[in-house]
Parts: structure tokens; sequence; C-alpha cells
């Protein structure tokens, strides 16, 4: 294994640019709005060691899942971004998307040194119907080095799922062994074609759960976990001193623990908003950047994979919880409305998944976001909600620059003075201005050598744990659980399929 190191100036720059990177970065064309990882029925999975970086520099002798020769990725075409990849490590897991009804089947090869003993993998809220290789093992059929384990399984429902190891659970997950599932509904529900989403121009938009009040036009998920690096400092010191079987098993303190890097699909900030599939994190490739347009419903995909519960808290709306790991919450009336709560936090269980959706219009700032003045020919017809949609009479143009506009603010004068265009710290990164879209700010007109942080002029909400202690890099804000929704105006492109 190669331990690398990175250069302190890149940090502190990192460290002291923070805003205009985060900015940046999910601006860029290389954000990708999709799930990204591994698309099944069938995996090859192994387990293995290797480093993972944090911004501060430290390299953290870390294990992880990874692919085991050739995977079908996500979908992931054209653009400037990096190629996507599943290596032989990640941090998490590659995330195992299926289809509802298929029959799952995953190899598991142990390719762990050899003090680290044997290891397997659980698949909560799925029914193992049969497994072949390996040794038995106290929770599952276990891979031992030389000796792989498949297991099968059918993807009974959609929904978000955990996975991670049945092996000594407390140390492995801490290393590192753990991932999710995505199942997608078999076909989409029968009633309207898009029950509620707005413009079906998202080409991966679809629908979360077999009822038509799930449908999602964007989708990301969001993984929390934690490290305390004195454990992984204690196992690489046992590995070392074993390097070939026998050996015996390890020894590692696990209390009191005493996490000191926060992770969100196994980066902190700011690496965690940097593009997926990045170089500079080899074996780090998901990222959290999730970007949406004004009206679109994003589906949160939310999974705790830690020793502790995570307050993930977002900003910008309450979110409506779909389902938690993969149960549907309806209403016991109808048996058919969701019933779920809206939260403006979710609290990140150790091992549950919550789906949730999200969608943001400008409803609630009273005054209008695109700056549309009398007489410029502006139109904001409301939906029956309220909203300029394709569901208007007469519809709204897929193509119209307010697209998702709340209607009862359309015109409606901003009801303080505006902060300067030219004063970095509030006029370009409200986010953006006051206003969504260049119709209000125009970045040509600052002078020159003005740091442009925000050319789409979107609005920037930060998303992050709630907990003040892990929005910090072993003890050093800012860092940690901590990222930025972009809200884009409608004629900023997001690229989902690049």
């Amino acid at each position: 294994m190669n331990r690398t190191t990175t250069n302190p100036g890149t940090i502190l720059m990192k460290l002291l640019s923070i805003a205009a990177m985060a900015a940046s970065a999910l601006l860029s064309a290389n954000a990708i709005a999709a799930v990204q990882g591994v698309v099944g029925p069938t995996f090859s999975l192994q387990a293995k060691a290797d480093y993972t970086s944090q911004p501060d520099g430290a390299q953290i002798y870390t294990w992880g899942y990874g692919c085991n020769g050739a995977a079908t990725l996500q979908a992931y075409t054209g653009g400037s971004g990096p190629a996507p990849s599943c290596g032989a490590m990640q941090l998490p897991g590659p995330t195992l998307i299926v289809t509802e009804g298929d029959t799952v089947s995953v190899t598991l090869t142990n390719n762990l040194p050899a003090a680290a003993g044997n290891t397997s993998i659980l698949f909560p809220g799925f029914q193992l119907t049969s497994t072949s290789g390996g040794v038995a093992g106290l929770r599952t059929q276990e891979a031992a080095p030389g000796n792989p384990v498949t297991y099968n399984f059918t993807a009974t429902k959609p929904g978000t799922y955990a996975y991670y190891s049945g092996t000594q659970s407390d140390l492995q997950i801490e290393m590192g062994l753990f991932g999710a599932v995505v199942v997608r509904p078999a076909v989409a529900p029968t009633g309207s074609a898009r029950a509620g989403c707005t413009s079906g121009s998202s080409s991966l938009a679809s629908f979360a759960y077999d009822n038509d009040a799930t449908c999602y036009d964007r989708e990301f998920l969001f993984q929390f976990s934690e490290m305390d690096s004195r454990v992984h400092r204690d196992v690489l010191d046992q590995v070392t001193a074993c390097p070939t079987a026998p050996c015996g098993a390890l020894e590692v303190t696990m209390e009191p623990y005493r996490a000191n890097y926060f992770l969100i699909n196994g980066r902190s900030m700011p690496d965690l908003m940097d593009a997926p599939y990045s170089a500079a994190y080899p074996n780090q490739p998901y990222n959290g950047n999730p970007q949406i347009h004004p009206g679109e419903k994003l589906l949160m995909r939310v999974v705790g994979q830690g020793r502790w519960q995570h307050p993930f808290h977002f900003h910008g709306n309450h979110a409506r919880v779909l389902a938690r790991d993969g149960n549907l919450l309806l209403s016991a009336a109808d048996g058919t409305s969701l019933a779920g709560p809206l939260l403006f936090t979710i609290a990140t269980v150790s091992g549950q998944s919550v789906d949730a959706i999200f969608t943001w219009s400008g409803k609630g700032l009273n005054w209008d976001v695109y700056n549309h003045t009398a007489g410029d020919g502006s139109v904001c017809t409301p939906d029956a909600n309220g909203y300029y949609t394709s569901a208007s009479s007469p519809p709204a143009p897929l193509t119209a620059p307010n697209y998702g506009e709340w209607c009862a603010d359309h015109l409606k004068a901003i009801p303080v003075t505006p902060p300067d265009p030219q004063i970095v710290a509030n006029g370009q990164w409200y986010g953006g201005t006051p206003y969504l879209g260049l119709n209000g700010f125009n970045p040509v007109n600052l002078p020159p050598g003005t740091l442009n942080q925000n050319p789409g002029a979107g609005y920037a909400y930060m998303w992050h744990s709630h907990n003040e202690r892990e929005i910090t890099t072993n003890d050093v804000f800012p860092g940690g659980m901590l990222m930025m929704l972009i809200v884009q105006p409608p004629q900023f492109p997001i690229d989902e399929t690049q």
C-alpha cells in the first residue's frame, strides 16, 4: 500500500478561501446529482486496506469494500468531469444499485491483512435466500482469506438500505466496512405520469417507491460516519506487527471513543464539495454536492453509518419524510397518502436510512426572487398549489426562466436595500444576491479582478451537522459534516448525466 502526503500550503489555501472553493465546486459542470455507484444485480466486491485523506493533511489507515474486477457503473456520460470508477477499496463501499424484484448476488473476497481475520457483509432489510463458500460466522457466513463467500437475496422493496460488516462489527465498521444499497421500483406507478414533479426536464427523474406521490427530479445519497484516528493507528500497529498468518486476534480498545473526523460520503468539508471521482481522493470517490432548480424535488437518501447519531440539518425548507429503512410511511385512513413528518433536521440513527423529499421555490421570502417589475412582460400563473409550473393554466413552458416561482410574491419588490454586489461577503454569495438569476445581477459589470464566486447567482444554503463539534476536522473549524446546497436559476444547467 502506498501512503501519500498532502502539501500543507494546499490545506491552508483551502481553509482560507473556503467560500470561494465551495461556490466554485458547486457551480462546476463536474457536479452530478444522480446517486453514484455500481449497477447490479451481480456484484463482485473485496475488503481491502488502504489510506483515506483528510483536509488537515492526515492520511488515515482505513479498511473498505471495493470492486473486485470490472463493474457496471451508474450512467455518467459526456461533460468534462472525472470519469466514474470503482476502485479496489473505497470509503464508503460501492453503492449497490438494483431494481425491485432483482435476484441480487454479492461475492465478497477477503483481501484484508492477515491480522484482520475474517470479514463479512450483513444486508439488513433483506432476507438471504442462500450463501455459498466462506466459513461459518457468528452472524452470517464469513469470507476468510482465500475463501470468498457469495450472498444471494431478492430486492423485494424499493428504498435505501445500509450494508456493513457482520464480523467484529464495532471495529470493522469503524475501520470503514460499510456502504449502501439503492433499490429502484420495477415500474413507474400507474397513476398520473409524473404526479407532482415539476418539469420532466431531468432525464434521471423517477419514483422512489411504488406510489405516485414519491416522484422526484433529482436524487442524492448522504452517508454519515465518523472516525477515531486513535483506533485506526492501533489497528495499523498490530497489522504491521503480524504481516503473515497465523496472527492473534486484534485487540483494540474501543472505549472511550473520541471521534475526531466527521464524514459525509467518506469525505470532510471542503473535500466533499469537490467533484465525484476526483483523482485527489482515489479511495473516496463520492461527494456531497447537491444542486436543484426552483420547484424541483430532491430525493434525499440519508443513511447513518457510524456509531453516533448525527443531526443532519438543512436550510432553505423542511423536507417531507417518505420512508424509513425502505418502509413507506402512509396514512392509515386511505393507505396511499404520504404520512411522513416535515423535518428540518434528520437524525442519522446508526444503520437506519431515511428517504425524504426537499424542494425550494422562494416561498416565504416575501419578494420576487427573479426581480420582475411591472410592465416587463413576465408571467406567473399559479397552479393549484400556488406555483408557476406545467400544471398552471396556461401551462408554464419548461424553458420559462421563472419556472417554479411562488406566484404570490410575483412583482413584489425586495423590502430591504440589497447588499452592494461588489462586497464579496454579501453581494455575490448571499447565496448570490437577493435575486435568483441574472435579472437582478450581472457579474460582468463588476470591476476587473473582482472575485466572482457565483456566476449563476443562485441561492446557497448550508447543509451540515447540527452538532457544532462535527463541523470541525480534528477539532479545527471549518470542516467535517458541512456542505452547501445551491439552488440554481432555471436557465443555469445542472448536468447530472456527465
